[in-house]
């Protein structure tokens, strides 16, 4: 699988089998989807955990910390992928309408280079 080629369907499809081979869906309730989402999530950032700007990018240089992270950005990714296959969630649909949502709270001629939350951008300050 790549990027390039293969859908956000495509991988809900490949989770749902994996997860149909084993008998995991009595496993699978919102609530346990959710946790492991917030599970693998924490462990992704205990990898970063007491790291420096620097540090934490140089990580991403080193082939088996590089290997670490990509497993856990896959662990996360795969709890999302199976809610929302087993949940009915356009995965696509939901980030353009929350794109679109975000493009009205930040609006790029002020949220630019600015890491303000959307209520305490001010007209004028960038």
């Amino acid at each position: 699988m790549n990027d390039d080629v293969v859908t956000v369907n495509e991988l809900k499809q490949a989770v749902k089998k994996f997860c149909d081979e084993r008998d995991w869906e009595k496993f699978h309730s919102p609530k346990d989807l959710a946790i492991g989402i917030a599970t693998e999530a924490a462990e992704l950032l205990q990898i970063f955990r007491f790291k420096s700007e620097n540090e934490s990018k140089n990580m991403l240089k080193d082939e088996k910390k590089r290997k670490e992270i990509g497993e856990e950005l896959a662990d996360v990714v795969y709890f999302v992928l199976r809610f929302a296959q087993l949940y009915g969630f356009d995965l696509s649909n939901e980030l353009k309408n929350k794109l679109s949502e975000n493009e009205k709270r930040y609006p790029a001629d002020l949220a630019r280079g600015s890491n303000a939350k959307y209520d305490e951008l001010e007209s004028g300050k960038t």
